[in-house]
């Protein structure tokens, strides 16, 4: 006996086909969605991997930055201390010549002739002090000059005193340079005497605004004596 099928199976194989299509569609997006999520996670993670390396290198960059300042700081306070062993070294190594230097001075000085006033800056000495008369001081030139340790005698200023606690006495200002015997070789007897005639040619301002020559007036009293 022949059998029909009376029920709809188009619409059965329709909702089927539908159903397989939502399966496929919810597994897709499923799928999709897990993708998203594991790239999200990805990123995620990456940045804060990124980050954290960051904050290791600020902190390491802040770690030298402390060195380096610290370093800047040891060579600071290292050629300060080079610079204060120089000057020990210098101060030690001229300790002798210092006190030779002041032996002549002692030595050149003629009697009626007195420093106030020394001043030494590197190898220049200024020095200021009072004699009796303008005879003295041309004595003490030629004994600056003559010396072995002391060159250049340059007379600026002499001046009469007539009151207070230098009467009757002549204050005068000059400087001379510190020499080592034998630095600059043998010094010419004629370098020294031309040296001398010039200091001695010098004008000399005396009381009243004059100006006087302590050579000449040395000259003149000699002739006087004679």
């Amino acid at each position: 006996m022949a059998r029909i099928n009376l029920l709809p199976w188009r619409e059965q194989l329709r909702e089927e086909r539908r159903q397989r299509f939502l399966v496929a569609l919810g597994t897709v997006l499923l799928v999709a969605g897990g993708l998203v999520f594991l790239g999200d996670q990805y990123l995620n993670a990456s940045i804060d991997a990124q980050r954290a390396r960051n904050d290791f290198i600020r902190k390491e960059i802040a770690v030298l930055d402390a060195r380096i300042k610290e370093i800047s700081e040891l060579k600071t306070r290292r050629q300060q201390l080079l610079e204060r062993m120089k000057i020990i070294q210098d101060l030690q190594g001229n300790r002798p010549i210092i006190g030779r230097v002041f032996d002549q001075l002692v030595r050149t000085l003629p009697d009626g002739v007195y420093f106030t006033s020394l001043k030494m800056t590197g190898k220049n000495i200024a020095i200021e002090g009072a004699a009796e008369s303008n005879n003295r001081v041309s004595s003490l030139m030629r004994n600056l000059d003559g010396s072995e340790w002391l060159e250049a005698p340059n007379l600026t200023a002499v001046k009469a005193v007539t009151a207070g606690a230098l009467d009757q006495a002549n204050v005068f200002q000059l400087t001379v340079q510190q020499v080592q015997p034998g630095e600059d070789g043998d010094k010419g007897e004629g370098a020294k005497k031309e040296g001398a005639k010039k200091e001695g040619g010098a004008g000399l301002p005396v009381a009243g605004g004059a100006t006087q020559s302590v050579r000449d007036d040395a000259q003149k009293k000699g002739g006087k004596r004679k």
